[in-house]
């Protein structure tokens, strides 16, 4: 290899390093917002609302930045196989992590507005889904800027958890809706607090299986995993 082709694969690896770190950078950002808001509606805290918004426009201009990153990538490099299946996984990858911060912020918001009522039956199966989510949006994060597939599979087989913990959240705080009609709106925000998590583990989920798709050149298959059993019997597709 010639001096100056060596130093167009060196530059062009730099690029993939810079792309790579921007991405892990606002995942890192994603995840504080999704910390803040959990404590927020758990423990019931109007300072960590209030910096899970304000920390959105960051999130928005990181996502600008690994577009246009990306864009020019595309443009001036053309690259080909497994360098392009990374940029455009850091496309799809950012916009994720964009909607789980928008995410975070509806549940904080919704925070802010429950701390005009009495909240006097137990968050603690919500707290228990934000900790899931937590750990799942955590580790997503550590497989993307690692590009390994494991942890991204890892990830995709246990949102089943999640959702499981939705239903039974739901028919909770429905029930106390039932009981007494005070609740209703208390519950109508929890509620959709708890929409907002579960949501932020659909789209950990869908970054996962982009995750996945970049490392291995194989796509997951559409139906995820049922349960513990199936989980480890379902095998990717090869592309």
């Amino acid at each position: 290899m010639s001096d100056a082709a060596e130093h167009i694969v060196k530059s062009f690896e730099h690029d993939l390093l810079r792309l790579s770190d921007l991405v892990t950078r606002m995942g890192g950002l994603v995840e504080t917002q999704v910390a803040l808001a959990a404590a927020a509606v758990v423990e019931r805290d109007a300072a960590a609302a209030t910096r899970t918004v304000e920390m959105d426009p960051e999130v928005d201009a990181l996502e600008r930045e690994v577009e246009q990153f990306a864009i020019r990538l595309l443009a001036l490099r053309q690259p080909v196989a497994a360098d392009l299946r990374r940029i455009v996984a850091a496309l799809k990858i950012t916009a994720g992590l964009e909607r789980i911060g928008d995410y975070a912020v509806n549940a904080a918001k919704r925070s802010m507005v429950l701390e005009q009522f009495a909240v006097s039956y137990s968050l603690a199966a919500l707290g228990s889904m934000a900790r899931l989510v937590q750990q799942n949006l955590k580790t997503v994060i550590d497989a993307a800027g690692a590009n390994d597939s494991a942890k991204a599979l890892e990830v995709w087989r246990s949102d089943r958890m999640i959702d499981d913990l939705y239903t039974a959240i739901f028919r909770e705080l429905v029930t106390y809706m039932m009981e007494d009609p005070r609740n209703i709106t208390p519950c109508t925000h929890l509620l959709f607090i708890a929409k907002n998590l579960e949501r932020i583990g659909d789209h950990a989920t869908n970054v996962a299986e982009t995750v996945y798709y970049a490392a291995t050149g194989q796509v997951l298959p559409d139906d995820r995993p049922k349960g513990i059993g199936s989980a480890y019997a379902t095998e990717p597709a090869q592309m």
